[in-house]
């Protein structure tokens, strides 16, 4: 976590400082509690006008004396602060859903979505920066504005028939409202689907080619119902000033200081365009010439003339550039892709938390292998995949056969499958953490979010970016309530016609799940900005439900697990949607029509990297380039939770897996009782420490550890030069064509020079 003085030197424009613990506050001054915008007069204004009305003002709460100053800023501590300091409530008017912003959203939407799906397939999964799509986006809607014709061309001419028709293609400046719409349908379509690795999954270990339209009638189907149930939860999940979405938070600055203050424009497109084009040419280098820059370690180059065994260990705890080698401790990368700027905008609270658990994981991971735990020196340290007992690949394909049912003499004769150490590791935390959000949430939120709905139905949330949407029709709640059925009768029909081996029962359990667990997801990813994995738990209640089959187990993960991820992902939209007040019913269209379009690209995609790189996805290990640990963890989990009664059972190697849930919530509600008697021990509040968080950052391994806190013009020029590199030279869609080899791209072995565990054979 950076010192304070770095986080701070990082934010936009003088954005305020974001705390986790401020000091106690000292004496304050009313003018001081209005944005860095504001008139020492008293009327917060930008370009001249005035941004807050009286009543506005009023709802902000300006005189509230327990605001604290640092270096003459707020700090930000709540979501209330937030929507009083941070977001300014201004709101411009103007056209949202217009010609223009409908087709930037879907040309940027293709980039945004395949850029997603291909790295779903790298040995480090990094986001789309939606902050670079907004940029590209705005430089693009200028010069559309700027070159096409506008209807003030043909005024008064003989051609002033055609100014409806240059009206409706050019209305004029770039606003605001259709630049977040824009972005809006490119984001939602580059969030990415583990539905659409379910297919992936299905052709690579189940040779079974899933039809484009049933792929994009389920991912629909997954898609919609989230957004479904996000609409109905709106006064529980966006209303309230708390539900913040932290993740959102540079994203709403980039826009509102791009159209609210634009004298700094040009100097700022000037630098994002020279960042962007500098990463761009700059990430050749590390991506395809000079491989080893992805992970340089001093003690994977020190350690080549050492004995096996150490070089065995070395791999283990500092390898890490090529998919699965190890857990790049001390690695330093210089390739952009795999640094990124996902941290950047989250609380200090979420991050403290996040560090606790990155330094046990490292710990942990090592105990779990050399201790030989649930036979773990038997696999390799680190994979997602399942093995037979001897360590080779297990053969599923003859345990559950062309029916992808059970054959029980079959599985006498091959044997059940075993885990990695790891993955047993990342599966029990993913439980602990399961248990310990369901408790939290109940324990230390459940009160907030009773008064939340209270609110809401009464009409006095006090945030006043909801009262400021006020003026606009809301999208009603029976809109989302017939996208609900709708989506419901598109997974039956893919249910009852495809080869999901679902039952139909099976399948409404399943959104039962995804509804009950939703909440609960959304609430910690909009509080804290990180969110916890649930689809753990619905990989047990899939076992228990569906005991035998793996493919049925796959869908019904995906038909729980998906409403839940794209409900955090749709009600951070709808957020930003309020902080930049796009009228509701715009929204609602925008993302629809985002879900869609990003199902059919995510989908060409996938096909297209899985039948030119199928033999690389199916390996264990991977390479630096092309990794299949998502889609075969997705198998893992579908193969041995079908086999419930036998791994997970008492009696089973990892029954303390399913066990782990319950365990998971016994500390947090001892930390609920301790927060109740000492709120406060010496400088900790108890009530910022979050364990489900620390359990999740627990599992996480390998360079996920390696991330740092850069500026979006480097992400998207790292990200478009991996999208060009994935298709001319990678062979993400025929052959690859490799850089010669030299010391910084050796022929064999790991490319970081960590070559224990056998890199160097043949």
């Amino acid at each position: 976590m950076a010192p304070l003085s770095e986080f701070e030197e990082k934010q936009l424009g003088g954005m305020p400082i974001l705390s986790a613990a401020p000091p106690p506050p000292p004496p304050v001054d009313v003018q001081d509690h209005l944005p860095p915008s504001a008139e020492k007069g008293g009327k917060a204004s930008l370009d001249g006008k005035e941004a807050y009305s009286d009543s506005e003002k009023s709802s902000l709460d300006l005189d509230d004396a327990s605001v604290v100053r640092l270096k003459g800023e707020p700090v930000v501590t709540t979501g209330k602060d937030v929507s009083r300091y941070v977001v300014d409530v201004r709101d411009d008017g103007g056209e949202a859903l217009t010609f223009r912003s409908f087709i930037l959203g879907t040309v940027f939407a293709g980039l945004g979505a395949a850029l997603c799906q291909i790295y779903l397939f790298k040995p480090v999964q990094m986001t789309v920066s939606s902050v670079f799509l907004l940029l590209l986006i705005y430089t693009a809607g200028n010069a559309w504005a700027t070159f096409l014709p506008r209807s003030t061309w043909v005024t008064g001419t003989r051609f002033a028939f055609l100014s409806g028709v240059f009206h409706f293609i050019n209305p004029g400046p770039f606003t605001l409202k259709e630049h977040v719409v824009s972005s809006l349908v490119a984001s939602t379509a580059a969030g990415g689907s583990t539905a659409v690795m379910n297919f992936a999954v299905q052709r690579l270990f189940y040779d079974t080619h899933v039809g484009a339209a049933t792929a994009v009638l389920a991912t629909f189907s997954t898609a919609c119902f989230g957004y479904g149930l996000v609409g109905l939860l709106r006064p529980l999940t966006v209303y309230p000033s708390e539900m913040v979405y932290w993740f959102n938070l540079p994203t709403v600055s980039v826009f509102q200081a791009l159209h609210f203050d634009t004298s700094a424009n040009k100097k700022r497109l000037r630098v994002f365009w020279l960042s962007f084009t500098g990463m761009f040419v700059y990430e050749v280098i590390p991506s395809y010439i000079f491989p080893l820059l992805n992970g340089f370690n001093i003690f994977c180059l020190a350690s080549q003339h050492a004995p096996q065994r150490t070089r065995d260990v070395f791999t283990n705890l500092f390898g890490g550039s090529d998919g699965n080698e190890g857990l790049g401790f001390l690695s330093l990368s210089f390739d952009w892709q795999y640094i990124g700027s996902t941290y950047m905008s989250l609380p200090l609270i979420q991050q403290a938390n996040s560090w606790i658990g990155y330094a046990l994981c490292y710990i942990i991971l090592m105990v779990i292998y050399y201790s030989n735990a649930w036979g773990a020196q038997s696999f390799p340290m680190l994979s997602s995949s399942i093995f037979s007992s001897n360590g080779s690949r297990y053969q599923q394909t003859a345990v559950f056969g062309t029916t992808f049912t059970l054959n029980e003499t079959a599985l006498e004769e091959v044997g059940l499958p075993s885990l990695t150490g790891s993955d047993v590791y990342a599966n029990l935390t993913a439980n602990l953490a399961i248990g310990g959000l369901i408790a939290h949430c109940v324990f230390f939120w459940g009160a907030y979010a009773r008064d939340s709905f209270i609110s809401a139905r009464n009409g006095t949330q006090a945030d006043p970016h909801y009262q400021a949407m006020k003026k606009y029709k809301e999208a009603p709640w029976w809109w989302y309530a017939i996208l609900l059925v709708l989506s419901f009768v598109a997974g039956l029909v893919v249910v009852l016609t495809g080869e999901t081996t679902l039952p139909w029962w099976s399948y409404i359990i399943a959104l039962i799940l995804g509804t009950f667990i939703t909440p609960f997801s959304t609430l910690l990813f909009a509080r804290m900005g990180n969110g916890i994995a649930t689809n753990q738990l619905m990989k047990m209640v899939a076992g228990a439900v569906n005991p035998g089959r793996p493919v049925a187990n796959l869908y019904f993960s995906m038909w729980s697990h998906d409403v839940v991820s794209t409900s955090i992902s749709l009600a951070g939209d709808l957020k930003m949607g309020q902080y930049l007040k796009i009228p509701p019913r715009v929204m609602f269209l925008t993302q629809v029509w985002g879900t869609i379009l990003g199902a059919a690209i995510n989908y060409a995609v996938m096909t297209s990297v899985v039948d030119a790189q199928r033999e690389i996805l199916l390996d264990p290990t991977g390479t630096n380039v092309w990794s299949g640990q998502v889609p075969q963890s997705l198998n893992s989990a579908a193969v041995t939770w079908s086999l419930a009664k036998q791994l997970y059972s008492f009696n089973g190697p990892y029954w303390i897996v399913p066990m782990s849930l319950l365990i998971g919530m016994v500390p947090t509600i001892i930390q609920w009782f301790i927060a109740r008697r000492w709120p406060k021990i010496g400088p900790i509040q108890v009530d910022n420490i979050m364990l489900p968080i620390i359990y999740m950052v627990r599992s996480f391994v390998s360079t996920e550890l390696r991330r740092a806190e850069p500026i979006p013009a480097l992400d998207g020029g790292a990200q478009i030069m991996i999208f060009i590199l994935s298709f001319a030279v990678f062979g993400a869609s025929g052959a690859s064509r490799p850089f010669p080899t030299w010391a910084g791209n050796p022929a064999r072995g790991n490319v970081d020079y960590c070559n224990g565990n056998g890199a160097l054979d043949d």
